[in-house]
């Protein structure tokens, strides 16, 4: 039997973060190969960047 105080469950569908469409398990956290292979491009670009502090260019020598 189900507490009726407590808050009905729903079901949050979780969405791909480059196209909005909901998930697929297979390419998880992403809907399709597509939508994967788009963000390992963005990656490879630059197009994203972890914080931290300002490189040094004279430390690449």
């Amino acid at each position: 039997m189900t507490d009726p105080a407590a808050p009905p469950q729903t079901t949050r569908v979780r969405r791909c973060p480059i196209c909005n469409k909901p998930r697929v398990e297979a390419h998880s956290p992403f809907c399709s190969t597509r939508c994967r292979d788009r963000d390992l491009v963005r990656w490879l670009d630059e197009g994203y960047a972890v914080p931290g502090p300002p490189a040094d260019p004279e430390m690449d020598n």
